[in-house]
């Protein structure tokens, strides 16, 4: 999925709350309900687009089933950022330094 459309997904504030959520390891729907705060139909949605997006998968055990995120399209949008976290460090150096010479003067 090109990283245009991982930033759509993403730009939902309940889609990234349920990568938070599902940072720490795999998480059963109805989990993520008790913590969202959400109807499950919502959450159900919303998983429904971060799986398309490839961002998560589902596991069955029995009766539940358990999302995990999938680290690739992550991994591929902290690639295209690293030229701009470049950028934004360059400024933060810049701006030391111009602090660091008015605290001197």
């Amino acid at each position: 999925m090109p990283v245009a459309d991982v930033i759509e997904v993403l730009a939902d504030p309940n889609r990234r709350r349920i990568l938070d959520l599902l940072r720490d390891g795999e998480r059963p729907v109805g989990d993520l309900v008790d913590h969202l705060g959400i109807t499950q139909p919502s959450v159900s949605k919303h998983l429904r687009v971060l799986r398309d997006a490839g961002l998560v998968e589902v596991r069955r055990d029995a009766q539940r089933r358990l999302y995990r995120i999938r680290p690739q399209p992550l991994a591929e949008l902290d690639a295209w950022l690293e030229p701009y976290r470049k950028l934004w460090s360059a400024s933060l150096g810049r701006l030391e330094r111009h602090l660091d010479e008015r605290t001197r003067q």
